[in-house]
C-alpha cells in the first residue's frame, strides 16, 4: 500500500476502476444485443430499391453431331496424355 495515498483514496480507486469495469461491460453487451437486433431486421425487410440479383445467365446445350463428338473425344484423349 503506497504510503502517500489514504485508505480511503484507494478504496475510491478501486470503487471508480470496478465501475467502469461494469460499465464498460454494460455498454458492450447493448451495443451488441443491438446490433444483431438491427441486423435481423435489415435482413428481414428486402430493400425494395434494389433489383432482383440474377445467379447467372441460364445454361445453353447445344447438339453435337457425331462427327463433333468423335472430334471431341479425340481432344479429350490428347489433353489427358499430358
Amino acid at each position: 500500500m503506497p504510503e502517500h495515498l489514504s485508505t480511503l483514496q484507494l478504496v475510491a480507486a478501486v470503487f471508480f476502476t470496478l465501475a467502469g469495469v461494469v460499465w464498460a461491460i454494460g455498454v458492450l453487451r447493448l451495443l451488441r444485443r443491438f446490433r444483431a437486433q438491427a441486423l435481423r431486421e435489415l435482413a428481414a425487410a428486402r430493400l425494395p430499391f434494389l433489383p432482383a440479383q440474377r445467379t447467372g445467365p441460364p445454361r445453353e446445350s447445344v447438339e453435337l453431331t457425331p462427327a463433333e463428338q468423335d472430334a471431341f473425344a479425340g481432344l479429350i484423349r490428347q489433353l489427358g496424355h499430358r
